[in-house]
């Protein structure tokens, strides 16, 4: 008789908590987008002061929404990688695990930072006057998500190359994931004043952060795959 109930719709069994971590991904997708969109269009870098101001001031309330959602997608961002980890820990592959642990916690930490930048932009600071403080903090955010592009390729590397060496994806996912990983590190490139390939360009704001995205739906699909009630650390 097996050692694990056969109910999968307890919170006592195993494979309830191991499912449900599994599905951090698939949450964190689903939180990141909705926070996303909520958040509008942040100002450029070096925007007039108007700006800054109509958007933090004038669009107060819809940036601490964006912000409660904010934080749930951190969580399930932690927890997916706890699930990528453990899987990675029973297939022999916890060096592995342990980069992408890592990594996740330098990924929540910067994000983490952009929202509480934002929030107390939109809270108190934009509203006080404080026009250089507003333009200065408005520009470090922008150069946060440049800078969060390292630890983001990182991630990436990191479960790409445990799941391949632990055989639990094909080779032509294994070439897509170095592939995400290069365009990823490019985004650390996003220095020029203007344009696509500004901090506050098209490819910083929307085509880095997509390909992130899709990695993780494609890591959380295999690690639903390989469900099961006997692994350990459930």
């Amino acid at each position: 008789m097996s050692a694990y109930p056969t109910s999968s719709t307890s919170v006592s069994t195993p494979v309830f908590w191991e499912r449900l971590w599994h599905m951090s991904g698939v949450n964190f997708i689903v939180f990141f987008v909705i926070a996303y969109a909520i958040y509008g269009t942040q100002p450029q870098v070096g925007a007039a002061p108007d700006a800054l101001v109509a958007f933090y001031d004038g669009d107060r309330t819809r940036i601490l929404i964006s912000a409660m959602f904010c934080g749930p997608a951190i969580l399930n961002l932690m927890w997916f990688v706890a699930a990528l980890r453990t899987t990675l820990a029973n297939a022999g592959q916890g060096g592995w695990g342990a980069a992408a642990t890592a990594a996740s916690a330098m990924v929540g930490g910067l994000f983490f930072l952009l929202i509480t930048v934002g929030a107390a932009l939109a809270h108190s600071v934009a509203g006080s006057e404080n026009q250089a403080l507003t333009a200065g903090l408005n520009d470090f955010a922008w150069s946060c998500v440049v800078v969060s592009s390292f630890p983001r390729a990182m991630l990436i590397m990191a479960g790409t190359f445990g799941l391949w060496r632990a055989g639990l994806i094909s080779k032509s996912l294994f070439v897509a994931g170095i592939a995400a990983v290069v365009l990823v590190l490019l985004g650390g490139t996003t220095w020029l004043s203007s344009g696509f390939w500004a901090p506050d360009g098209v490819y910083a704001r929307f085509v880095s952060p997509l390909i992130g995205l899709v990695w993780v739906a494609v890591v959380s699909r295999v690690l639903l795959a390989r469900s099961s009630a006997r692994s350990s650390g459930w």
